[in-house]
């Protein structure tokens, strides 16, 4: 039996020699090692599991593009002048259906996809064979955490190649390409975003019954029932299901295996347990985090914002935070002190500015290896609930002000220094509070871009996006506006996807 590893390397390579022509949708290429035997024992499940969590680690996901394109596209950094061009296409709106950033997310979430039901669709296979019930249990909470991947990897989808979720719409808006199967042919044509929404609500109730809480604990690298919960918020506040979101993500809030890590409080040499979430990646309201080792780091995601490594001397960011979101910060936001630090930078221009160290790397991996800029993704974060809940609270048909503000209260005053903190909302002002707390908050999480997307006209005036120059931004790029519905929120179907024999791929307007 060929090693799965053995199987993964190859289908790595035979993908990029064949991307031009090979679609992403394809369950294998065609010239790939047939896996028909390579899961048949509990052992085989376990490494494709394994292999699944491992997809995550790529650049082209929550360890690079999926968490940074977003918010570089949006308003959230500037290009400085003299950066290398790194993420160009998207910060200068010139986003291509060949554009090898948005191509390489999309094929890899269809990875993640197909390794998941190539092991939904094999595990009842392996459960006839074992006869250990420990095994047995083990296999039914690793087909949860399956179909909690699998759901995870579909919403990202939706969040980027399609248009925000409208009840009254999304049973004629296009979803995504759905994916059931690994080994039987399927068409290639975009479901409704109506059903493709939903088969994301299916895969997350399947997990939901698998998964235990029991097993939930903070700073986890794998898929737990408290990731499912938290997952289908989020999924649940992008639908507009306010009810919904509110009951998902109080289960979240209200579990005992998380708590909001105190930026006040300190916690070991002279950090408080904020700054060590984002200094040695691990923290009490941490629900999921992509798990790297120096071993395997993955992608550099603080590479862009620093550039240390180029000289270990001085940075050299290609991006540096937008002046209106360091305004945002009050003095006593400890937040600021740790996602911020202002410094010269290595340019002839000499540009000092504060730059954005919370992804300067984990500090057990510097010490020891130095390995800078490599930072564990927290793509679920206990902060990320609250302002779910206190955005659900306000959006209902009978808004519930008091509850939203209580919870911005609760997160605020974890964040600022002792006594500070309280926020009020009210039909007036809860849509600026609360998008200007996100930022604040979840600022370059990969959040933005999705924020302005599914708000629309409700935010900022219906004005959309707009920048205006700041100290030495380049020029190119820094004088953009767009309106809200502006077709680039939506990025593009891989132009191969539409283009390959036999598909049936519909491409987004205006691309």
């Amino acid at each position: 039996m060929k090693s799965i590893i053995y199987y993964i390397k190859v289908c790595v390579v035979v993908a990029a020699l064949s991307v031009v022509t090979t679609s992403c949708l394809d369950k294998y290429p065609g010239s790939a090692i047939p896996v028909e035997n390579t899961m048949k024992s509990y052992e085989d499940a376990e490494q494709i599991v394994t292999g699944i969590y491992a997809k995550f680690k790529s650049g082209s996901l929550y360890n690079g593009y999926l968490t940074i394109l977003p918010d570089v596209q949006t308003d959230m950094v500037y290009a400085v002048d003299g950066y290398s061009n790194q993420y160009g296409s998207f910060w200068l709106w010139q986003i291509r259906s060949t554009t090898s950033e948005s191509e390489s997310v999309y094929a890899s979430l269809y990875s993640v996809i197909s390794n998941c039901n190539f092991f939904l669709e094999n595990v009842d296979e392996v459960k006839a064979s074992v006869t250990d019930d420990g095994k047995l249990t083990s296999l039914d909470y690793y087909t949860g955490e399956v179909y909690t991947l699998r759901a995870l990897a579909y919403s990202e989808l939706l969040k980027l190649y399609c248009n925000a979720y409208d009840p009254a719409t999304a049973r004629d808006e296009m979803g995504v390409v759905l994916r059931r199967h690994y080994s039987q042919s399927e068409p290639a044509v975009r479901a409704s975003l109506y059903d493709s929404y939903q088969f994301v609500l299916d895969d997350l109730a399947k997990a939901e019954e698998l998964l235990s809480s029991d097993y939930d604990m903070y700073s986890s690298d794998y898929a737990t029932k408290a990731l499912a919960e938290a997952l289908h918020a989020r999924v649940a506040l992008y639908m507009q299901d306010w009810d919904a979101a509110i009951d998902y993500s109080t289960s979240v809030i209200e579990n005992r295996a998380f708590s909001l890590s105190s930026a006040s409080e300190v916690y070991t040499g002279g950090q408080s347990f904020f700054q060590y979430m984002w200094n040695y990646d691990l923290a009490t309201e941490v629900i999921w985090r992509v798990k790297l080792t120096p071993q395997s780091p993955g992608a550099m995601i603080g590479s862009p914002f620093l550039n240390f490594t180029t000289d270990y001397v001085n940075f050299y960011p290609d991006y540096v935070p937008a002046q209106w979101v360091l305004n945002l910060y009050a003095q006593n936001d400890l937040r600021y002190g740790a996602y911020f630090y202002e410094a010269q930078t290595g340019y002839a221009h000499g540009l000092v500015w504060p730059l954005l160290v919370k992804y300067y790397g984990n500090g057990d991996f510097i010490n020891s290896y130095q390995l800078y800029h490599v930072s564990m993704p927290k793509p679920f974060r206990l902060a990320e609930q609250y302002l779910i809940r206190a955005e659900a609270y306000c959006r209902k048909e009978q808004p519930n002000f008091s509850a939203a503000s209580a919870d911005l209260t609760t997160l605020r005053e974890s964040r600022f220094s002792s006594g500070a903190g309280t926020m009020s909302v009210s039909a007036g002002n809860f849509m600026q509070n609360i998008a200007e707390e996100r930022v604040r908050e979840l600022y370059m999480e990969g959040h933005r871009l999705h924020d302005m997307k599914r708000w629309g006209r409700l935010y900022n005036e219906g004005k959309g996006f707009e920048r205006t120059p700041q100290s030495n931004s380049l020029a190119e790029g820094s004088r953009l506006k767009f309106a809200p519905d502006h077709y680039m929120f939506v990025w593009p179907i891989p132009r191969h996807e539409v283009e390959a024999p036999g598909s049936q791929v519909k491409q987004n307007a205006g691309y």
